[in-house]
């Protein structure tokens, strides 16, 4: 009875009080983007621009569009892991119809959507009448679109049409299309799960599979028209990701399946399967977008933003689990009745009054802030999983702290999307220039277009930018590199002997150039034979793998050349006592640990680039052009064949 009486006659403060928990618990990721937005107005005065919220859109998009199509996949209880590859597979399609094959744009654009579906009817096919388990299948899914988009674009990237580039741009010089689509494809999934018959069955069978068979649905047919939606899904993403980036890049996407899975779990979805919802989705790739954005701004250090969001997503994930238990409700979409939409839609209203609000309040206390600070200059790498991209940004911080520069490095893990988002964050950013070491020259020119626009400067370093202006190019020849370790390693042999070469990762400019160099030079030496090519993605352990590998089709081979030094120790380590004996080995980059190898023998020579004089003298030039002072267009860092005779002398 007392129970009931404390039920029934809550005060008004408590029950002002209850009710604020249970719109807190039944909208938590809600929530919590609001929390974000409000936590980075007022820690960055940067982040509330139009211009930057508007870059939050777009760089949520991509992740978006993929989510919503895996969300048809987690609310039916399943997985879907390949997404990523699905999507770079279709742009690579596209581009390459369009392209090479000639066929005309719009049938290009479908014949890649239908590559998109034809994966996902594979997977769901495995799935439903091969009794695989969803992990396994799309993971096998996963590597095979991989591979295929490799072998479509023999590791390079393929330009895009400039019709379907168009889907890149803004309308009205100002709303990003990208931004559109994902707002359309969010529409179609909410239509899809609230308004029909897939959608129900998709609760359905995340719900209760063998009831749902034992209810008369066709369980199997439905898993195909899922992952065939999930295929569709990561098509769409894949063409507006390339569209963004001017070009159909072999290994984008990479690791973007787990940012959709991510996005859907934080917008409230279970794994287990029976829940989820679209705008559930949509908020936890806007979580995901506003966490990478507001990171960049605050020049949060490039290792500490992967350890920072893999945090947030694990909140996140956990305030959901103690808002199931509390007893809240996540309705599964088409479920609630037209009372409970009517709450919902006022939620979010009120929630968007009060971010409004809240962040417009905050927003007074960067009015002015800026004025008289120090130059702030922004460094994009390729990846900082290298040695040689380490002491460029080495070289960088050394000379920025002598200059008195506020430097902030980010890292784009080789991945030319993500290059293009942290860009597009830097032109947001209040910088006074930009200094980039593209992952890709033709898909960095978009962002740099972006800063031109905005009359930020921009240095590009180690690799040029196709297609954009920039202010000075820091640079070494890798070509000419690639020729001097050719003629390095057959003057070692005498002119004779059978060689291996270890290429770097596929579709980065750097390995192409390297490589053709190598080509190149070793035309002069026809005693020289190449018995096998691999890639191993410039990673050392990989290189020892690879190399392990061929040692055993090729045991007799005299030389090997490594497009870089951390693929040359890997193959030192599998020669073993060969290396520098019987086996010679040329390595690129002249890096701290390749040059000791070659002080000990076992790596004959490095070409060296001078990595921290690069980014010494980048920053150097992005200072001179924010203040407008002459910089020489083209600057040459010159390479070095560093051999044992020469190497106590070298300092790079």
């Amino acid at each position: 009875m007392a129970t009931d009486t404390l039920k029934g006659k809550p005060g008004a403060q408590g029950g002002a009080t209850a009710g604020l928990r249970r719109l807190l618990l039944d909208n938590g990721a809600l929530t919590a983007l609001i929390v974000l937005v409000i936590a980075m107005s007022a820690l960055s005065g940067d982040f509330l621009t139009a211009d930057n919220l508007l870059n939050v859109g777009v760089q949520a998009a991509v992740t978006a569009i993929l989510a919503f199509g895996v969300t048809f996949v987690i609310v039916s209880a399943g997985i879907d892991l390949s997404v990523g590859s699905v999507a770079a597979l279709s742009a690579t399609v596209l581009a390459w119809s369009a392209t090479e094959a000639g066929i005309p744009v719009a049938l290009a654009v479908l014949l890649a959507v239908a590559t998109g579906i034809a994966c996902g009817l594979v997977n769901g096919f495995l799935i439903s009448y091969g009794k695989l388990p969803p992990f396994i299948a799309t993971l096998a899914m996963l590597s095979v679109g991989r591979g295929l988009s490799l072998v479509i674009s023999q590791g390079s990237p393929i330009a895009f049409p400039d019709s379907v580039s168009h889907l890149g741009d803004t309308l009205g010089g100002w709303l990003p299309v990208p931004v559109l689509v994902m707002v359309v494809m969010g529409l179609l999934t909410a239509f899809v799960l609230g308004r029909t018959y897939i959608g129900r069955s998709m609760y359905a069978i995340g719900g209760n599979e063998e009831a749902a068979r034992l209810s008369g649905l066709r369980v199997k047919r439905q898993k195909l028209a899922i992952y065939a939606f999930s295929g569709l899904f990561a098509a769409a993403a894949g063409i507006v990701l390339a569209s963004r980036l001017a070009s159909a890049q072999p290994q984008a996407a990479q690791g973007y399946e787990l940012d959709a899975i991510a996005a859907v779990v934080i917008g409230g979805a279970s794994l287990a399967g029976g829940t989820g919802k679209a705008s559930g989705t949509l908020i936890g790739a806007l979580i995901l977008a506003v966490l990478r954005n507001g990171l960049n701004l605050l020049s949060v250090s490039a290792f500490w933003q992967q350890v920072v969001i893999g945090v947030v997503i694990a909140l996140a994930v956990l305030f959901d689990t103690l808002r199931r238990k509390a007893g809240a409700t996540t309705p599964a979409a088409g479920a609630s009745g037209g009372g409970n939409r009517g709450r919902q839609a006022l939620t979010y209203v009120i929630a968007a009054v009060v971010a409004v609000a809240v962040v417009g309040a905050t927003s007074l206390l960067h009015n002015g802030s800026s004025a008289g600070r120090t130059q702030k200059i922004g460094l994009s790498l390729s990846t900082l999983n290298n040695p040689f991209f380490v002491q460029i940004r080495n070289g960088a911080e050394e000379e920025a702290k002598k200059l008195g520069v506020d430097l902030t490095v980010t890292d784009a893990q080789n991945d030319a999307s993500q290059q293009a988002n942290q860009l597009q964050n830097f032109t947001s950013g209040s910088l006074s220039a930009v200094v980039v070491n593209p992952v890709d020259s033709d898909a960095a020119a978009p962002a740099v277009r972006g800063a031109n626009k905005a009359g930020i400067p921009v240095v590009a370093v180690d690799r040029g930018v196709n297609g954009a202006d920039t202010a000075a190019l820091v640079a070494s020849d890798n070509v000419e590199g690639g020729a001097l370790g050719a003629k390095a390693l057959a003057e070692k042999l005498g002119g004779k002997g059978t060689i291996v070469i270890l290429q770097g990762q596929a579709g980065t400019s750097a390995s192409r150039e390297r490589g053709a160099g190598f080509a190149a030079g070793l035309k002069d030496y026809p005693g020289i034979e190449v018995v096998a090519k691999q890639p191993a993605d410039f990673d050392r352990t990989k290189g020892l793998d690879v190399m392990t590998n061929l040692l055993q089709a090729h045991p007799d081979v005299d030389g090997v050349f490594a497009e870089n030094d951390e693929m040359a120790l890997g193959a030192i380590k599998a020669l073993g006592s060969k290396a520098g004996k019987s086996v010679q080995v040329v390595g690129f980059d002249g890096t701290p640990d390749g040059l000791k190898a070659v002080e000990a023998g076992t790596l004959y020579a490095s070409v060296a680039q001078q990595p921290s004089e690069l980014g010494r003298i980048a920053v150097r030039n992005a200072l001179r052009a924010a203040e407008d002072e002459k910089v020489e267009s083209m600057v040459k860092v010159p390479v070095k064949v560093v051999t044992r005779e020469n190497v106590a002398g070298f300092e790079g």
